[in-house]
């Protein structure tokens, strides 16, 4: 049975729906390129945690990672892929599916 013929949640991504990682995502998708320690802030992560998010969705494709140099301080910088750009409408369009089947007055 495919995820299409079956339910919403055999669709869910493992790598895009875990909860730091869809978090890394949207954030990246809002803001089109994030440094490092933003989202660290922003998902209040350790560096090391947050490193090895980054090293999943990275090995998967969905996004970039750009170590640079603002000044003289190092920086890291992560941008969505287009693959990464489509894992996430996905999930969203999966979880979208799941709600309507959950919410009172939708299914």
């Amino acid at each position: 049975m495919t995820a299409e013929a079956g339910h919403p949640a055999n669709g869910l991504d493992e790598v895009v729906h875990q909860r730091v990682r869809l978090g890394i995502l949207a954030i990246v998708h809002e803001a089109r390129r994030v440094e490092f320690g933003y989202l660290r802030a922003q998902l209040d992560l350790t560096a090391g945690n947050l490193s090895k998010h980054l090293s999943v969705l990275e090995e998967a494709g969905l996004i970039e990672i750009e170590k640079g140099y603002e000044g003289k301080r190092g920086r890291t910088w992560i941008t969505l892929t287009p693959a990464g750009g489509t894992a996430l409408a996905d999930e969203i369009t999966r979880l979208k599916q799941l709600i309507a089947r959950v919410e009172p007055g939708t299914s």
